[in-house]
């Protein structure tokens, strides 16, 4: 019984020392499928003029244009990169239109409903929608698939907040 208890109070010690170490620690753990991250970003809205080119506005960090399969990255209502060509959602499992937010952003992801390979993952939208890189002859489960040199300067540009236009 002493053991038990020994156990038992050296194990509560081990945890108040994670809590305190970890104590105002954000930690960015990806959502369970389906459901939005924690550190969801805040609604988003188009806002200025068109930025020349594109269907979006001068708010949007990137922009998607499913009638044309294409997308840019923009800054300060500028083109920065694009137009680039990608492949969108099936039409039994469309890329969701509107106005996002990143949420979260993975180097390496694998789809927890599919087991896909999702290599520079930037989620966006409900439902695990991201920009990553992909085949591009074939439709995605609703996300925008790059290829592998476009998927990275997006991983790499894009930043938790930043707005996605998707028309």
């Amino acid at each position: 019984m002493r053991r038990a208890t020994r156990r038992v109070g050296m194990l509560a010690g081990a945890l108040a020392l994670v809590g305190a170490v970890t104590a105002g620690v954000a930690v960015a753990q990806p959502p369970e499928q389906g459901e939005p991250p924690s550190g969801t970003t805040a609604p988003q809205v188009a806002s200025g003029p068109l930025v020349e080119g594109t269907p979006c506005t001068s708010s949007a960090r990137a922009c998607v244009d499913l009638a044309t399969s294409r997308t840019w990255l923009l800054e300060n209502g500028r083109v920065v990169a694009g137009p680039v060509p990608m492949s969108p959602g099936a039409p039994s499992d469309p890329t969701p239109r509107g106005v996002f937010g990143v949420q979260w952003k993975a180097e390496q992801w694998t789809s927890r409903e599919s087991y896909t390979q999702m290599p520079y993952s930037v989620f966006f939208a409900a439902g695990g929608v991201a920009f990553h890189q992909g085949a591009m002859d074939t439709p995605s489960a609703g996300c925008v698939k790059l290829d592998e040199a476009n998927a990275k300067l997006w991983f790499d540009t894009l930043q938790v907040g930043d707005q996605v236009q998707v028309l």
